[in-house]
């Protein structure tokens, strides 16, 4: 398990200028470390590394057959509301997304043709003053920018954002303010239960009660 800063690369991108990045480095340490899954090069948190192709192809499919928990901590604009008729305490966001081809990397909502794709999420605390709000997002499904433009489509973009949000949100933080906090998955040989937490380096407002 590696914890990437914001504004690494997971994977080396084109150009001599794109080579140092997330794999590179652990790979120096563990030549046989393979790629599972990856973060956008803005976005901080967990990322998992497989020892081995053995290894890399079974944690491959537990991310596909979404057996793998993931958490994620983003501070937004405004001031979301989970609705009070929710069974769980979690709020969903399911609107299908699309590769916006002709502007990539971007993504799309694309209610006609875009592959489904769901969010939960919870307010964990509320600055009234900045007018922010810090949430635990769960992602159901992995799609490309998904916590990012889900976040927008409800009108709440994730502060720093610098594909999705308007430019007055874009302007309130240094860096797109999301971390992936926690992973749980089962280890690929023994089947061992898995935990890993990682703090955001951001904050928000105060607890909610």
């Amino acid at each position: 398990m590696a914890d990437k800063p914001a504004g690494l690369l997971c994977v080396p991108g084109r150009g001599a200028d794109k080579q140092d990045c997330l794999s590179a480095r652990i790979q120096r340490q563990w030549p046989d470390a393979l790629v599972v899954h990856r973060l956008d090069m803005a976005t901080s948190g967990l990322v998992v590394m497989a020892r081995g192709a053995a290894a890399q192809r079974q944690l491959s499919e537990a991310f596909a057959r979404r057996v793998v928990d993931k958490r994620y901590t983003a501070v937004v604009s405004g001031h979301p509301v989970v609705p009070a008729d929710s069974p769980d305490g979690w709020a969903v966001i399911d609107l299908p997304l699309l590769p916006d081809w002709p502007n990539r990397p971007l993504s799309k909502v694309d209610p006609v043709h875009g592959k489904p794709s769901i969010t939960r999420w919870q307010r964990l605390a509320h600055d009234a003053v900045a007018n922010t709000s810090q949430l635990l997002l769960a992602p159901v499904t992995g799609r490309s920018h998904q916590l990012r433009l889900h976040l927008r489509a409800i009108g709440h973009p994730i502060l720093g954002d610098a594909l999705y949000a308007p430019p007055e949100v874009q302007a309130m933080a240094p860096r797109l303010l999301l971390h992936a906090t926690a992973l749980t998955l089962l280890h690929p040989h023994t089947g061992q239960r898995l935990d890993f937490e990682s703090v955001a380096p951001f904050a928000a407002g105060t607890p909610v009660a």
